[in-house]
């Protein structure tokens, strides 16, 4: 399955599964109008099941913003962009002085709530017929939705949920904001219902397996501060999931590398419908790749972009010497076009580093749309080396830690970095813990985690701008509070 690429083609399709609770747009109201009265006669056969899969894993390529954003928000990169005013909602992020009026969190919120229904219409008419393999397509779903509510969880703290089933309208104005031990619940239960009833080895390559289950439910763990069960799920994937750490490091963000043997979850994307900025979400390419390139750019290997997201000295500098990956993770655009003739234009905030994991690549100009808006980079959304990570953080900060394990999993991550065994760690304790979380920002970075890690251990004031108490959540969208009607409050400081 590994030696060629399958794509789960995704696109816009029926139902009264694309309205969400929010304002979204008048295209997503008007499907909804379209649709409602023939959305209870669905669900009558297999393929109607497979159709409904297919349309709540789409809003995983609309978490193209949710990776860019999150990187922009920690202290790993600048904004960048052709000016201070590009994209005002990315630089306000960038700056730490974001308000609810801010339309890439309104497109995020819309976005997720959106995968949040299309996952949960499946689960809400999961009895109605049955077929050989039914408890797999709804074990999915249960995935699904638990995946978009963690995204929302950590954007925005307390959100509304519905475990019964889909939203619908009126619900804005009755169903409050649970508190988000009351959404870190209904994610568990959802990870369970998948972790129990997946296998390791998925039906198409992009769907979600027994391994992708359990680690996100390790993570969904680590993010409570339930440090015992997240190292109890992270190490029974460890050990007998079928995951290893890719060998070649500079493998892993090419297209040779996807969906390869250290993938534990990774979003699938295409060149082969196009979009433009009046529908970024219309892409099945990766929209964040463009965002990332480097401006101008002519030479080899890579294409221009656009130059947001720009890593900052300080992130650079985090890589010890001799350590493989940060020539994987960060382009050196002045030392690259010194020795390969490369030539590019500089753009705001430049830093002289673009994110060379998810900077696009040269390939065939017979893409759909706008070819900066359509590269078919997968996103690696749950690494092994992630795992291996979070089981050595949960093991170093259980009750009862188990450092001599912590490490363990560490050093298989370092040892890679290195080639040798020479860098290995040997540090317990409180020591260790921040080794680990060094080691989670170098080997991460540019995949959109650090933020939510700085936040999650209370350490987010080392981001310029950060307001502890405020900015570990970002505002409600106003256009939500408003449909509300007075239902929800906002987050506090917004």
């Amino acid at each position: 399955m590994r030696n060629y690429k399958q794509k789960i083609k995704l696109g816009f399709i029926f139902m009264a599964s694309l309205f969400v609770i929010t304002s979204c747009s008048d295209e997503y109201l008007d499907n909804s109008k379209l649709y409602a009265e023939d959305s209870e006669s669905f669900f009558n056969s297999e393929t109607d099941y497979y159709n409904a899969l297919v349309a709540a894993y789409d809003p995983l390529q609309s978490s193209y913003i949710n990776v860019l954003m999150g990187e922009i928000a920690s202290n790993n990169t600048l904004c960048g962009g052709e000016s201070a005013t590009d994209v005002p909602g990315f630089q306000q992020i960038d700056d730490m002085i974001h308000t609810p009026v801010n339309a890439q969190l309104q497109a995020l919120w819309s976005w997720m709530y959106g995968g949040v229904n299309r996952a949960a219409y499946i689960i809400e008419f999961q009895d109605k017929t049955e077929f050989a393999g039914n408890e797999i397509i709804i074990a999915e779903a249960h995935f699904l939705r638990a995946y978009y509510n963690f995204e929302l969880v950590k954007w925005f703290g307390d959100i509304p949920i519905k475990p019964e089933g889909r939203f619908v309208l009126g619900d804005e104005k009755s169903i409050p904001r649970s508190p988000k031990a009351e959404v870190y619940a209904l994610i568990e239960q959802d990870l369970k219902n998948a972790v129990d009833n997946l296998s390791y080895t998925a039906p198409q390559i992009g769907r979600a397996t027994k391994g992708s289950a359990q680690a996100l439910l390790g993570k969904v763990y680590l993010f409570q501060d339930k440090f015992s069960d997240a190292a109890t799920v992270l190490e029974d994937l460890i050990q007998n999931g079928p995951y290893m750490l890719e060998p070649d490091y500079n493998k892993i963000f090419e297209f040779a590398g996807e969906n390869g043997v250290g993938s534990v979850f990774e979003i699938q994307y295409t060149d082969i419908q196009g979009a433009g900025f009046g529908c970024l979400q219309c892409s099945e390419g990766n929209v964040a790749v463009g965002f990332q390139g480097v401006r101008g750019y002519k030479g080899d290997l890579f294409t221009s972009g656009f130059s947001f997201n720009v890593p900052t000295q300080d992130v650079v500098d985090e890589f010890e010497p001799g350590d493989i990956r940060k020539d994987v993770a960060i382009l050196d655009i002045d030392a690259w076009a010194a020795s390969t003739g490369a030539e590019f234009t500089t753009g705001f905030e430049h830093t002289g580093y673009f994110n060379r994991k998810y900077i696009p690549r040269v390939r065939s100009e017979n893409a759909a749309g706008d070819l900066n808006l359509t590269n078919p980079n997968n996103y690696r959304a749950i690494r092994f080396a992630d795992v291996l990570l979070m089981a050595a953080e949960s093991l170093n900060r259980k009750p009862s830690p188990d450092d001599a394990q912590a490490l363990i999993y560490l050093n298989l991550v370092r040892e890679r970095a290195f080639g040798n065994t020479d860098n290995n760690i040997t540090t317990t304790g409180t020591n260790l813990t921040a080794v680990i979380y060094k080691e989670r920002r170098v080997e991460l970075v540019g995949e959109g985690h650090h933020f939510f890690d700085l936040v999650r251990t209370g350490r987010g004031t080392q981001i310029p701008g950060f307001t502890a108490g405020k900015n570990d959540v970002f505002p409600i969208p106003l256009e939500e509070i408003q449909f509300s009607q007075g239902n929800w409050s906002q987050n506090q400081g917004y």
